[in-house]
């Protein structure tokens, strides 16, 4: 079974709540990007991991031709919803169902990490990516800075083991975005970051939006959802203000490059 089907099936179990409670705090991430790569009026874009279409909805607000790809049928079913004029594609990053030079812009909010081979995705990207256009990938700054860490670490010590691979922050040290899009055959032209808080009216609805992540649903298909939400709701206890809403403070960092040829 490859990633993308075994990614698809954990994002498909909980999309709805995904798009409405989790999803949209990505927006600060998407912004900047698209700030970057001057996302604008007759921009042809492809969100490469779009999810629900939260960042496609963005760009296409800016005049922007989009087309987006993801592992979820159903995450793809909403943002087909919600951009009918967008061309929607469940697929895999590792082999995009794009012609080569098609897209201006591509942009990857949050999704290269979920990858089996990164550098293939990152290539894909580069050659669906027209000369002189622009390739973005946005991702978790590094832990210090991210106070989901503490959910992360919850999930994660519900387990009996810990899961295969290196986790949300596995693209998140100093130059690793970088090196990936040269070893891509990018030029890199710029970098940044921004601050994106996770904001929740109380413990239920943060534990309905965080329990719709892939990584979560696969935890609770291992220990059961029981054991995962008493360790997840409990780390985020420390985040409780006194009116019983939820803050948890974030950066994500972003990469932007160019295709030369």
């Amino acid at each position: 079974m490859g990633s993308a089907q075994v990614q698809g099936e954990l994002w498909d179990a909980a999309a709805a709540n995904w798009a409405e409670l989790q999803e949209p705090t990505g927006s600060p991430l998407w912004r900047v990007m698209l700030d970057a790569a001057g996302v604008s009026d007759g921009t042809w874009l492809l969100d490469a991991g779009c999810g629900a279409g939260g960042a496609s909805v963005i760009a296409a607000e800016r005049g922007a031709q989009v087309s987006g790809i993801d592992a979820s049928p159903a995450l793809i079913e909403i943002a087909r919803g919600r951009l009918p004029n967008g061309d929607f594609r469940v697929g895999d990053l590792e082999a995009l169902p794009f012609e080569d030079a098609t897209f201006d812009v591509v942009i990857a909010a949050n999704s290269v990490q979920y990858a089996t081979d990164r550098v293939r995705a990152v290539q894909e990207l580069q050659r669906v990516c027209s000369p002189g256009g622009h390739v973005v990938l946005g991702t978790w700054s590094t832990p210090d800075k991210c106070e989901m860490r503490v959910i992360f670490g919850a999930g994660v010590g519900a387990l009996p083991a810990p899961p295969p691979g290196d986790g949300p922050f596995g693209l998140s040290s100093p130059g690793a975005l970088e090196l990936l899009l040269e070893q891509a055959g990018l030029r890199v032209a710029t970098t940044g970051e921004v601050d994106a808080p996770f904001d929740y009216v109380d413990m239920a609805t943060f534990w309905r939006a965080q329990s719709a992540a892939g990584p979560l649903q696969g935890a609770m298909r291992q220990v059961g959802e029981a054991r995962v939400r008493d360790a997840v709701t409990s780390a985020a206890q420390s985040f409780a203000q006194d009116d019983g809403t939820l803050s948890i403070k974030n950066s994500f960092r972003f990469v932007m490059a160019t295709r030369q040829s």
